[in-house]
């Protein structure tokens, strides 16, 4: 009788495919140890702060990795709407126009930060802070003051000597939050504004010369002798250029700074959609161009990793992520506002294909469900 050659159990061919169906159970319970990779795009003005929150979040989970590029807000609030990018982010929030369009993921809008627009300048030989009365700063965007020296700037500055040099105002090119901001604070102390080039992320300028973004204007008011532009607070807190100090509707002179914008954001009452304007702010200490800053999430999440991760992130940026904003110059946000904002993302709903167990205990698999899962 022949003798059969014996196989090891383990090299035989129906072995070795069992332990090939094995090993995919197995890899397909270690997704959490998957690294996720979130992309975001918009806002330049928080720019700094949220990838500050990012870097930090990665280094405590480093299998969590966030993309932001900012692209102002106007291409944040495209990208998002299209569906490019897993949230956007936007210094002007969302118009009901804009809402209306957003596919049936809807929307969900987060102040997660504020702060304040400042008025940059590039003034040689000029030491001294320069003031820059509220009707004063109006009539230079509008292009009817066009020179340092001219009798309304000279007259809020007393003893400061005034080159016979031209205003080249800087604005943005692209489509800006910080734009919106500020034309918003120009339209409520001026009717002159309002009429004219009016509310907008984009505006039709009478006069000036654009950059993208705050960089970019940044780098224009650098260069340029008798420049004068528009700039989130952060991008000036640590470079050398320089500021003025504008008059608030109280009629006193505030240079921007976190207190002021605090002071000016204290009136700010959210309403249930989480958007608040405070265009032209009261109070003695109010600095006069304040905003919340927003990101724009999906009020449903198809993908369950992406979902929950970025929940878990923006948890993480509006509570201890608030404790980066003094020294990158932002206003952390009140506890009231935090705590508005945190139940808002964790309103926000995940998509999962989980098991469904039926009374009887038997598995029915694949049925998909909506959960609300609990941000850790």
């Amino acid at each position: 009788m022949a003798t059969r050659s014996k196989t090891p159990w383990n090299t035989a061919p129906g072995h070795s495919l069992l332990w090939l169906v094995v090993a995919s159970w197995f890899c397909a319970g270690c997704g959490s140890s998957e690294t996720v990779t979130l992309h975001g795009a918009g806002a330049t003005f928080p720019e700094p702060i949220y990838k500050r929150w990012f870097r930090e979040y990665y280094n405590r989970d480093p299998k969590v990795r966030v993309s932001y590029q900012g692209l102002g807000s106007g291409a944040g609030i495209r990208q998002f709407t299209d569906g490019l990018v897993d949230f956007g982010a936007s210094d002007s929030a969302m118009t009901p126009r804009e809402i209306s369009q957003v596919p049936s993921w809807g929307v969900q809008l987060l102040p997660m930060t504020s702060g304040c627009v400042v008025l940059a300048y590039n003034l040689p030989g000029v030491e001294k802070r320069i003031r820059l009365p509220r009707a004063v700063y109006t009539q230079v965007f509008l292009g009817k003051i066009d020179q340092w020296n001219d009798p309304a700037i000279a007259s809020a500055n007393p003893g400061v000597v005034l080159p016979a040099l031209p205003i080249t105002v800087v604005r943005r090119s692209d489509g800006s939050g910080t734009t919106y901001v500020l034309t918003k604070h120009l339209s409520a102390i001026s009717p002159e504004w309002n009429a004219g080039p009016g509310v907008g992320k984009s505006v039709n300028w009478p006069t000036g010369i654009g950059s993208k973004g705050n960089p970019g204007v940044a780098f224009t008011i650098e260069q340029t002798p008798g420049a004068l532009g528009y700039l989130e607070y952060s991008y000036t807190t640590k470079s050398q250029i320089t500021t003025a100090v504008l008059e608030n509707q109280a009629g006193h002179f505030i240079p921007p700074s976190i207190e002021g914008a605090r002071a000016a954001l204290q009136e700010a009452e959210l309403p249930e959609n989480l958007v608040a304007w405070v265009s032209d702010p009261k109070g003695s200490d109010s600095y006069p161009i304040v905003s919340f800053s927003w990101i724009l999430c999906r009020k449903t999440y198809d993908e369950p990793a992406i979902g929950e991760t970025l929940k878990k992130v923006l948890i993480y940026g509006v509570s201890e992520g608030q404790k980066y904003s003094q020294d990158l110059g932002y206003v952390p946000l009140p506890d009231s506002v935090a705590k508005r904002v945190r139940l808002a993302i964790e309103s926000i709903k995940v998509r999962s294909s989980q098991p469904k167990v039926a009374e009887s205990g038997s598995r029915k698999a694949g049925l998909e469900t909506i959960t609300d899962h609990p941000s850790r």
